[in-house]
């Protein structure tokens, strides 16, 4: 048992901020598709965070509570933004580390037509997606954090699967669908 967290509540609660940064990190980075912006909001979480440390009620639900403020801090960007600016036309960055040059570019374009495709998703149904898929948070763990029913994380999730499926199959779900004639 660890004494110093009988103690020094808080010391352990900083610790557990820290373990969760990474993750904090790569839900911005999935929803903004900038690193240095989802660095600053990942540091705007965890300053809102520290700051209002004594509003978490049950500590073992600060995940979920952690993940709400950054979803926050994202809501505050985008409506910083100007309202004709299209989010989903931020720049992307990608950082490949593949050994050789033809794993490097097949790695490169899997990577970019996969973040094409997210990126593609509407702002409700990326969060989802990451929230579900990524972080493997639960449908109500993601409503909460959220802020919206279950039904409505369900749909969200579906709905941005289903496109991404046919994003990256291109035009294979077409060439299945069944053929309708009309008749009169």
């Amino acid at each position: 048992m660890d004494f110093r967290a009988c103690l020094f509540p808080a010391a352990a609660l900083h610790r557990r901020l820290e373990t969760l940064r990474p993750a904090m990190y790569r839900l911005a980075y999935l929803w903004c598709h900038d690193a240095a912006l989802a660095d600053d909001l990942t540091q705007d979480a965890l300053t809102k965070a520290v700051a209002r440390l004594g509003q978490l009620r049950d500590p073992d639900r600060l995940r979920p509570w952690l993940f709400g403020i950054l979803v926050n801090a994202w809501r505050d960007h985008l409506r910083a933004l100007r309202p004709g600016e299209d989010i989903d036309a931020l720049e992307e960055t990608l950082v490949c580390a593949s050994p050789t040059p033809e794993q490097q570019a097949s790695q490169a374009e899997l990577v970019a037509a996969m973040r094409a495709a997210v990126a593609r998703l509407p702002v409700g149904q990326r969060q989802v997606i990451a929230l579900v898929d990524l972080e493997e948070c639960g449908y109500a763990e993601t409503a909460a954090i959220l802020g919206i029913p279950v039904g409505t994380v369900m749909s969200r999730l579906h709905r941005g699967r289903a496109a991404l499926r046919a994003a990256l199959a291109g035009d294979a779900p077409e060439a299945l669908a069944p053929h309708l004639r009309l008749v009169r």
